[in-house]
């Protein structure tokens, strides 16, 4: 999809929708802009894990994974399921993986990594 072009005969109604789309854009790119948040929903995308699992697969304490965790949470990006003591967390929809996707390409793909 192209971006918009932006011209003077954009309307009030028009520019008050960019700016609120462009809000929550950012509210969503500060929200995974944490290299800790950013390795969590990395680990998502292959599927639902535990608090437990993540600190495994991050190597952090428990207080910093559930405070990530807690981020994420609020912004709207991950939604937890308790199932007795444990908390297991999945991805709420699709945005995030689309852009890790992108980001993956551009930083850590072994083209990017020739190209630096």
């Amino acid at each position: 999809m192209p971006l918009p072009v932006f011209t003077s005969s954009i309307s009030d109604a028009e520019m008050d929708q960019f700016v609120e789309n462009a809000t929550t854009a950012s509210n969503f790119l500060k929200a995974i802009s944490h290299e800790g948040r950013l390795l969590i929903l990395c680990h998502l995308v292959s599927g639902e894990k535990s608090v437990t699992e993540l600190e495994d697969l991050l190597s952090a304490r428990q207080a910093a994974v559930s405070q990530q965790l807690s981020r994420l949470r609020l912004e709207g990006l991950v939604i937890p399921r308790r199932d007795g003591k444990a908390i297991y967390y999945r991805l709420a929809d699709d945005r995030p993986k689309r852009i890790l996707e992108v980001v993956y390409e551009l930083f850590c793909a072994d083209d990017a990594r020739d190209q630096r």
